[in-house]
């Protein structure tokens, strides 16, 4: 295995997977792990061949959040020095969230503080049974500061106001039926079968348009339908029609053929 802590490949359909790679630390949280994940994200969401992007983990935990021994240290450092550490790991919680593609999160083990934020941050998420949640910055003195943007659009208020000061131990099952995960397998092996049938049905979409589904998202969610919202997704709808995306997709489904985006 490499020693790098990000993993990146990208297969010729256009399925890129991001893999941490700090099995023996549970993958945690330290500034390599968190500026390269960064990076490699960006990129992919540059790169023209990527269609979508699965966020996985070696080892038997997804990620444990912050390094501890990272922690120590930082306990000492100025607040300028904390600052600087926190931003780094907001920007990482924006790209995942921001981007462009469509992301899949598998969770195979333990996800806990900035794991539970990169599950939100994505997508679509699923899990094995094995896998459990935990928001467990309290138990540390801290709180899920720059998470809780994620956590909260993910498992809403109500729920945020019991786990965030309980930090209690979330089960794949609760966090499935809280909305923090979308499905939940049995096992690895059905992980990775679960990731090929739902990328799959990505891969089937129009890029374009499955980008301007997510932007559709931020750009409704917890707003009224007022008269200037409604407006504003008629002409949302009048563009995507208009584009040469649609054209195709329509075009592609009168004559009974893929079209142009479906490689092979």
């Amino acid at each position: 295995m490499s020693d790098a802590d990000v993993l990146t490949t990208i297969d010729s359909t256009g399925r890129a997977t991001v893999t941490m790679n700090r099995p023996a630390l549970h993958n945690a949280f330290n500034e390599s792990l968190v500026a390269n994940l960064t990076a490699s994200l960006r990129q992919l969401d540059t790169d023209p061949e990527v269609r979508v992007v699965i966020l996985a983990a070696n080892g038997k935990s997804f990620s444990a959040g912050a390094d501890l021994n990272d922690m120590r240290r930082m306990a000492d450092n100025s607040r300028e020095q904390n600052l600087a550490d926190a931003k780094g790991i907001a920007e990482l919680m924006r790209t995942l969230n921001g981007l462009a593609k469509p992301t899949v999160a598998l969770v195979q083990g333990a996800a806990y503080g900035g794991g539970v934020g990169l599950t939100s941050c994505c997508d679509i998420a699923i899990a094995t049974e094995r896998a459990t949640f935990c928001v467990s910055e309290v138990k540390l003195g801290l709180i899920p500061a720059v998470i809780s943007p994620y956590v909260l659009a993910a498992i809403g208020a109500r729920a945020a106001r019991r786990y965030f000061v309980t930090a209690e131990i979330i089960t794949a099952g609760e966090a499935c039926r809280l909305g923090l995960v979308h499905e939940v397998v049995a096992n690895d092996e059905e992980l990775a079968t679960a990731a090929v049938r739902i990328t799959t049905q990505l891969l089937k979409n129009g890029p374009g348009a499955m980008t301007a589904a997510k932007q559709l998202i931020a750009t409704v969610s917890g707003r009224l339908a007022d008269d200037e919202l409604i407006a504003h997704t008629a002409g949302l709808m009048a563009d995507q029609r208009a584009s040469s995306e649609c054209r195709e997709g329509l075009s592609a489904f009168l004559e009974k053929r893929p079209p142009a985006w479906i490689k092979g």
